[in-house]
């Protein structure tokens, strides 16, 4: 009986707690594993969707930077003339080994106007030419496809980016998948004409079996990445514009989630409350992995969509902004702002590229500060910004920024224990008015920028149409200035005097180029000097400039002739030469010339520049720092230049009157100048007040309207006293009142 009491109570404790809690342990074990196995799968899917992803972005990315990096020879008056006349070692030269070098395209090839192969290059060298036969059967549907497009005119692609139609595919590629781009070789100037038809084209292949599996697995950690003709794990497909699949990207892909279900599993074979822990502890694991993939993927998109410099947005983040804000808010104010700063190249080659940087940084900081919650900076390349302002107040609040801007870029900035004076061009268009779309407004904001540069620098613009007439006006005055050179009677050489702060006697004259159009008459310096610099012209008005004075002083008794010097100029390592030839030629002593440089070629110790400027002194000609305090080196700085003198420039000298500090400055510089051994002259006096100070503080020299205006070499050689020899290209020109870059 008892042990039926027993066996009776062991069956009731089995059905009624045993088995209901075994049950009970089961059912939570098996839904615990049935939970785990849909999350790990479900994590395993996600991240391999998201490598999957980022395999199509890489090589989608890697086809336009192909196109784009062949625009950079491919665009260009010298790629058109050179390629046809055959000059193969100068296409090797831009069109091959330098872009196999720069860029990493694997083979380079380059059709004539049959699509025929003039030059091949492949497997890291100039190939025969029948290497192109082998790929023909790839790469002509690609070429035939570029010159029906060019043939149609289709500028489709073009935008501020993509500068000529291209066709871009993947292939197979000598049994190899490859990206191969073809664009048109075509000039970038109207210097050089180019009917449609006759382009030569360029033909660039980058595999993506070679260098980019490497950058994927080191960047993306993608393991055992390699390509396969058969799809096989993992894979994304590779498939042409015509959605023909060449071949498959193979990978073993990251299951974050099957790797913690291999550790949980064991444990659930255990005791329950250790696999009920375990639950807890992947699914802070499960939870912390997949925060992770999502920190790993939001910091890859924000620096997709940010300068690493000054972390700001870049201009793949500003335009989809600004496209955003223009369709939500199309009727609202807004003004698109282009920024660059004036005198960044000169810091970058005195200071260094680290010093750029940090003046970079500074500068971007500083617009922080200025610029609203709803505005948007972005730096977009170099020392070139854009902004959107809301521009809630209408135009005066957005006029009024721009002045703040402007304002705030003229403070020195301290890099580098040294103080840099800089300063920001502007320019800006306003939407509705200027237009309603990004592109348009962009492009009326560059052309105000332009307009910014080319009248002054340190200021802002806001785009109107006239600003459109002004560069063709520009371009038309380019084409005069070069007839102007060729001619007889248009461009001469003025003469202001420079006199003596001891003596009041003329020691001197600064020769100052001026043009006289024979339609619209005299034409500011400020105009066309940048224009010649832009144009390659600059050498030859300086020539002209300098044999003139030289031709001129060279019969003037004991007195100094000075000449300005663009840096143009002294980069050609044959100036100095030129120089002395002129000086033999007009038989003017070297010690009577004074050639007027800029601060930041004074600095420049490692250029042909600075090999011209000692030449140049070794031969007697005495070198000068015009326009000295307006560039960024400091006070210091003058202890350790190579040079005669200093001009101390006009914003300083015609301040005199009214700021103290601007008196201590000249005062500065003077006593620095005269500890150095060194000269010193102030342009721009029109007092006898300024004149008076500058004598008290031991200036040598004086020049400025007070003493003499540019005048004609008639005129100038009246004043000194000399018979006038009428000039065989000069005569008939009447001086220009109140013209110039100078007095």
């Amino acid at each position: 009986m008892n042990n039926q009491r027993q066996v009776t109570r062991r069956s009731n404790f089995f059905l009624t707690r045993a088995l209901p809690a075994l049950t009970l342990t089961l059912m939570v074990g098996l839904g615990v594993f049935v939970l785990l196995i849909w999350a790990g799968k479900e994590t395993d899917e996600a991240s391999q969707e998201r490598q999957a992803r980022l395999v199509r972005l890489v090589i989608s990315q890697l086809q336009t930077d192909v196109a784009h990096s062949q625009e950079s020879a491919t665009v260009w008056d010298d790629a058109v003339v050179e390629v046809r006349a055959g000059n193969a070692a100068w296409i090797d030269d831009n069109l091959g080994t330098w872009m196999h070098d720069y860029f990493g395209f694997d083979s380079v090839y380059v059709l004539d106007t049959s699509d025929r192969p003039i030059y091949a290059f492949t497997d890291g060298t100039i190939a025969n030419q029948f290497a192109y036969d082998a790929i023909e059967s790839e790469v002509a549907p690609l070429a035939e496809a570029l010159r029906a497009k060019l043939a149609a005119g289709d500028d489709s692609q073009v935008n501020d980016q993509v500068l000529t139609p291209g066709i871009s595919d993947l292939a197979v590629i000598r049994d190899r998948p490859a990206v191969v781009s073809v664009k048109p070789i075509v000039p970038h100037s109207p210097l050089v004409q180019q009917e449609t038809g006759e382009e030569y084209l360029h033909v660039a292949i980058r595999f993506l079996d070679g260098s980019l599996i490497e950058e994927l697995q080191t960047d993306y950690m993608f393991e055992d990445l390699h390509f396969s003709w058969t799809p096989d794990g993992s894979n994304q497909p590779l498939t042409t514009a015509e959605n023909t699949i060449i071949g498959y990207f193979v990978w073993q892909p990251y299951r974050p989630g099957s790797a913690v279900m291999t550790r949980v599993i064991p444990v659930l074979t255990g005791v329950l409350a250790v696999a009920l822990v375990s639950i807890a502890v992947f699914l802070i694991i499960h939870h912390n992995r997949s925060k992770k993939l999502e920190e790993s993927e939001e910091r890859i998109h924000y620096l997709a969509m940010h300068d690493p410099l000054t972390d700001l947005p870049n201009r793949m983040h500003f335009n989809e902004r600004v496209d955003r804000r223009l369709a939500e808010h199309p009727e609202s104010p807004l003004a698109l702002l282009y920024l660059d700063l004036d005198r960044f190249k000169q810091v970058n080659d005195t200071l260094g590229h680290p010093a750029g940087d940090a003046l970079i940084s500074d500068f971007a900081r500083r617009l922080r500060t200025i610029l609203r919650e709803d505005d948007l900076v972005a730096r977009i390349g170099g020392d070139e910004f854009s902004i959107m302002l809301s521009g809630k107040g209408g135009e005066a609040e957005i006029d009024a920024l721009c002045r703040r801007i402007v304002d705030e870029a003229r403070v020195p900035f301290q890099i580098e224990g040294n103080t840099v004076f800089v300063g920001v061009s502007i320019g800006a268009a306003i939407c509705p008015r200027d237009g309603d779309d990004r592109v348009n407004l962009l492009r009326k904001a560059d052309v105000a920028l332009y307009y910014s540069k080319t009248t002054g620098r340190g200021r802002y613009s806001f785009f109107s149409d006239a600003m459109d007439e002004t560069l063709g006006l520009r371009r038309k005055t380019e084409m005069d200035l070069r007839q102007a050179l060729l001619g007889e009677n248009q461009l001469s050489v003025y003469f202001q005097p420079i006199q003596s702060a001891r003596t009041q006697q003329i020691v001197g004259c600064e020769a100052l180029l001026r043009w006289h159009h024979p339609e619209i008459g005299w034409i500011s310096p400020e105009l066309f000097i940048p224009i010649a610099e832009e144009a390659g012209l600059i050498e030859d008005l300086g020539q002209f400039a300098l044999r003139k004075a030289c031709t001129a002083a060279a019969k003037w008794s004991g007195l100094s002739i000075a000449v300005n010097v663009s840096g143009v100029e002294l980069a050609n390592p044959a100036y100095a030469g030129k120089v002395e030839q002129i000086l033999v030629a007009t038989g003017l002593p070297p010690a009577r010339l004074e050639l007027e440089i800029t601060e930041s070629v004074a600095t420049n110790e490692d250029s042909a520049a600075a090999a011209n400027l000692s030449a140049l002194r070794d031969l007697g000609v005495r070198i000068a720092i015009d326009d000295f305090g307006t560039g960024f080196s400091s006070l210091g700085r003058l202890q350790s230049l190579n040079i005669d003198r200093i001009k101390i420039d006009r914003s300083f000298v015609q301040a005199l009157e009214g700021r103290g500090d601007d008196e201590a400055i000249i005062r500065a510089i003077v006593d620095i100048a005269h500890a150095k051994g060194l000269q010193t002259t102030a342009e721009g006096v029109e007092t006898p007040e300024q004149d008076r100070t500058l004598t008290r503080m031991h200036c040598d020299d004086l020049q400025g309207f007070l003493y003499g205006r540019p005048m004609p070499l008639q005129d100038i050689n009246r004043k000194l006293g000399l018979a006038f020899e009428a000039p065989k290209r000069d005569s008939g020109l009447a001086m220009m009142p109140g013209s110039g870059a100078k007095d």
